[in-house]
């Protein structure tokens, strides 16, 4: 196991009702003037951003809104939020939603308080040491966003889809009620549920040796979500199985299962490119690209595949072929991942094969570069993925 450091201080509110916390919380971490982020649509029909409104008048906390944030969020309106912010002399900045809400309430968060494009952070040539502090209201199970120090921006100009990491775009607090997660529909449930599975298996793939702590760990997670998704797929009300995924989205980002080894990030890095060419949702693409990714690189390690095969998909260990037995973990994964509605082929996303050149551009690896930390991948590397997945 590797030396680590791991500092979570987010708090957490957990159960039925608790959005009524909003304004107690935000004014627990200072907050006197909040900015309310989140997309449209479902939290302003089923009431929930009412509710939050109202907790917030409650404590005295006054606020702004702005609304409108797309699926894999657009830089656009993090532009906006952080106009708004300046003016309006935000001090907190609350989302209300999913992944996406957050991501953008982060990117607005570190945008705030930095003097050039807050784009810097997402292209590598800044790290954020401070930023307006985040609180979440999570309405699904998914990013992981609601406990974690990253965020996902995609840049219209180009749509390059990139990743920002600081420990001050943490959430100071993040509201979890798995009944705000009953009305979504069994795809967009699905995709929440592939890509908390993703999360775990970027870290379970290691190339570091006797993490058997965290090897179990991940391995718990997984099996959650193999028990409790087709659950709330034949019933969207079933509340228990509801707060299992969504703690479950929280554990498997907030690094707990990722401590003291090596990740590899492979997978997610070229899911990027197809959320952001075709717009399909992250846990659509990952569904895409994981199994393949596996496929590619299983022989770097053919018994870290056998031990997922068998401790996680109760596979009988062939120790005369142990690539059968690998095999056979992958397409037990690919199996699960269909029987709850998620696609398999890229051409299912609406692309072709004449797109992978523009899919590896944009991946963006320089000439002769490699990236991955379970596997080094090069830019053929990336497209033969890419082909495996058509």
């Amino acid at each position: 196991m590797d030396n680590f450091t791991f500092y979570s201080p987010t708090k957490f509110a957990f159960g039925k009702g608790t959005e009524s916390q909003a304004g107690s919380l935000v004014k627990e971490f200072g907050g006197s003037k909040v900015l309310l982020h989140f997309g449209g649509g479902s939290v302003v029909k089923s009431g929930l951003l009412d509710r939050v409104k109202n907790s917030l008048k409650d404590a005295g906390i006054s606020f702004v809104e702005l609304g409108g944030v797309q699926p894999n969020p657009r830089d656009d309106k993090v532009y906006e939020g952080i106009e708004l912010c300046k003016k309006e002399g935000v001090d907190f900045i609350l989302a209300v939603g999913g992944g996406s809400a957050i991501d953008s309430a982060k990117a607005i968060a570190m945008g705030v308080c930095h003097d050039g494009d807050f784009w810097d952070f997402y292209s590598g040539k800044a790290q954020a040491a401070k930023a307006v502090p985040v609180g979440t209201v999570l309405t699904i199970a998914a990013a992981g966003s609601e406990g974690s120090g990253d965020s996902v921006i995609t840049k219209i100009d180009g749509m390059l889809k990139r990743g920002a990491g600081a420990e001050c775009i943490r959430p100071k607090f993040s509201i979890l009620n798995p009944e705000l997660t009953q009305t979504l529909p069994a795809y967009q449930t699905a995709c929440g549920i592939t890509d908390i599975m993703a999360h775990v298996f970027e870290r379970y793939f290691t190339n570091t040796k006797n993490v058997e702590t965290t090897d179990r760990l991940c391995e718990a997670v997984l099996l959650s979500m193999i028990n409790e998704a087709p659950k709330v797929i034949k019933n969207p009300n079933d509340y228990e199985a509801r707060a299992n995924i969504m703690w479950a989205g929280m554990v498997a980002h907030n690094n707990i299962v990722g401590v003291g080894r090596s990740q590899d990030w492979n997978s997610h890095g070229i899911e990027h490119e197809l959320s952001a060419l075709y717009d399909c949702a992250h846990g659509a693409g990952l569904s895409v690209i994981m199994p393949n990714w596996m496929k590619f690189v299983m022989n770097h390690d053919i018994m870290r595949f056998c031990q997922m095969a068998t401790r996680i998909w109760g596979c009988k260990m062939d120790f005369s072929n142990p690539e059968k037995t690998a095999m056979e973990g992958i397409e037990a994964f690919r199996t699960f991942l269909t029987s709850i509605g998620m696609p398999s082929t890229i051409t299912e996303l609406g692309g072709k094969e004449s797109d992978i050149p523009t899919l590896v551009k944009t991946f963006g690896l320089p000439e002769g570069g490699k990236t991955g930390g379970f596997v080094q991948l090069s830019s053929e590397d990336v497209a033969a993925i890419y082909k495996m997945a058509l």
